[in-house]
Order: structure tokens, then C-alpha cells, then sequence
């Protein structure tokens, strides 16, 4: 079997350290066993994805000396595969209504008598309350019900959800790992307002690029558990996860573009040669 893997960042900002460390882990990867790497742009939030980051990503991704396999996929040219995916588990009633607020549900998360993740399986409206708030034209979500997942699913797949970890998890993960979706909740799959969300944009493509290896930072090992579910949910092939360390600053936090994290341009333009950034240590 071919192996398959991708760099899939946002054009949300300028790439750092961490992004350089994260797209070199998985181009090695697939350049020592004479893979594929593809190149995906994650562009689905128009508020906050910019084509001059776009340009920027791909400026700092050759001055680093990585290539790509084929062209670069821009998810925001493929709108309408995602919201076919929505269709299919909405036809599938799989999917409810959610009109209650992100800090609606803060509050119940504080007051959830038995943790977090009770209050994040909030539940349809009554449908005369649901009724009520699409004739005001109040903006929804579309949640994943973890009941009706785990009902449209023989016992045994929903028992057997699995994915193979061949790095490591945030405490060590390593192996076969069961999948626990319900420890995420029911998870927002759209908004009325903003189309699909990452999780099943990630999962559509990853399955359509034929992607075998997804390799990425640890911090997203959670999320890897609901993506699960959703490969099953549609029948698409779940492949082999790699989650590597977050390379970290010299304060020992990691390299992050909320916290203004120093950018491979600023580094460039500081005299830093690539090579020299390849060879650092822990690179």
C-alpha cells in the first residue's frame, strides 16, 4: 500500500518553528519510504483565512526545501462536498438543531452535575421550541448525536471504533487505542452561518487524497477519536494516525500564532539560512 500523508495548516497567520517542525516530520516521513506528500490549504473559516497568508505558507515552505505531490487542495474550493456530507448524516437523522450559544453552554458545563462533558451533549430543542426559533431566524449549529451514532452503528462497530497510533498521545499513547467519541460530546459538524466544520472537512479529504498516515502535533490527538466515528459514520477508510511532540519555545511553551509566536519570515529576514533551522536540535 502507497503511503500517504499532508501538511493541511490555515492561512490564519504566518507559519512558526512549530509549523516548520510539524510539515518536516511528516515530508521525512513519506520522502524515506517513497510516499506522497500532499499539500492542503484549511481555508473553511472566511473571517479569519487570508490569501496573502496562503502566499506566505507557500513562500516558507520552499525557502525551508519541502516539495509537495500534485497540486495544492484549497478547501474553500470545495464548499459544496462538505455540505453533502452534512446532507447525508442529517438525511440519516444523525444530526440536531443547536441555537444555544457557546456561552450557553459554559454555563452548563458549570452547572452539569456530572462534568463537562454532560452539559456538552445539550440535545434537540422540544420541536415546538426549535419551531419557535427558526421562524425568529435565530442561527443554529448542527450537532452530531453521540445516541443516534451509537443506534445507526451495530453494537460491535460502535464497541470496536479503533485507530492506530504509531507516535505518541499527549501521556504516551501508542497502539491500537479504542476510539471514545463520547468523550467530546455531541460536536458542532456546521453552522447556519460559517458551512462545515474541521472535523468533517478534515475527514472527507483525508479520505478522498486517499491519505494513509495523518501526521500531526499531539494536540490533536483528542480530536482524532470523533474523526473516528465520522470515517465510519461514512464508510471511508480510517488511516494510521502518527501524533508527534509540540516543539516548544525557550519559555518551554509551545509555539503558537495567538501568542505572536516568532515567524519563519521574521526569522529569514533575521539572516537565519534553512539548513541551519533543519539542523537544530530536536528538529
Amino acid at each position: 500500500m502507497a503511503f500517504v500523508t499532508r501538511f493541511a495548516p490555515s492561512p490564519t497567520g504566518r507559519l512558526h518553528r512549530g509549523h516548520a517542525f510539524s510539515a518536516l516530520t511528516a515530508w521525512r516521513a513519506a520522502r524515506e519510504v517513497g510516499g506522497r506528500f500532499l499539500l492542503r490549504i484549511e481555508d473553511i473559516d472566511p473571517t479569519r483565512c487570508k490569501p496573502e497568508f496562503e502566499d506566505a505558507i507557500l513562500e516558507d515552505l520552499t525557502w525551508l526545501g519541502l516539495d509537495w505531490d500534485g497540486p495544492v487542495r484549497r478547501q474553500s474550493e470545495h464548499l459544496a462536498d462538505y455540505a453533502a456530507v452534512i446532507d447525508d448524516l442529517n438525511g440519516r437523522g444523525l444530526l440536531y438543531r443547536c441555537f444555544r450559544t457557546r456561552k450557553d453552554i459554559l454555563d452548563a458545563i458549570g452547572d452539569a452535575p456530572h462534568g463537562p462533558v454532560e452539559a456538552a451533549r445539550p440535545g434537540p430543542h422540544p420541536a415546538d421550541e426549535e419551531a419557535a426559533l427558526l421562524a425568529e431566524g435565530r442561527p443554529f449549529a448542527w450537532r452530531l448525536s453521540l445516541d443516534r451514532a451509537r443506534d445507526a452503528l451495530d453494537e460491535g462497530v460502535w464497541e470496536a471504533l479503533a485507530f492506530v497510533e504509531e507516535g505518541r498521545g499527549p501521556n504516551g499513547e501508542r497502539g491500537l487505542m479504542r476510539a471514545r467519541p463520547g468523550t467530546a460530546g455531541d460536536v458542532v459538524l456546521a453552522r447556519k452561518d460559517a458551512g462545515a466544520a474541521y472535523h468533517v472537512a478534515v475527514t472527507h479529504d483525508d479520505a478522498l487524497q486517499g491519505v494513509t498516515h495523518v501526521i500531526r502535533g499531539e494536540d490533536l490527538f483528542e480530536a482524532t477519536h470523533v474523526q473516528v466515528l465520522i470515517q465510519t459514520l461514512m464508510g471511508w477508510p480510517i488511516p494510521v494516525y502518527r501524533h508527534h511532540r509540540l516543539l516548544l519555545g525557550p519559555d518551554g511553551r509551545r509555539y503558537a500564532k495567538r501568542d505572536r509566536s516568532v515567524t519563519l519570515a521574521e526569522l529569514r529576514a533575521g539572516g537565519l539560512n534553512a539548513g541551519t533551522l533543519r539542523a537544530e536540535p530536536g528538529f
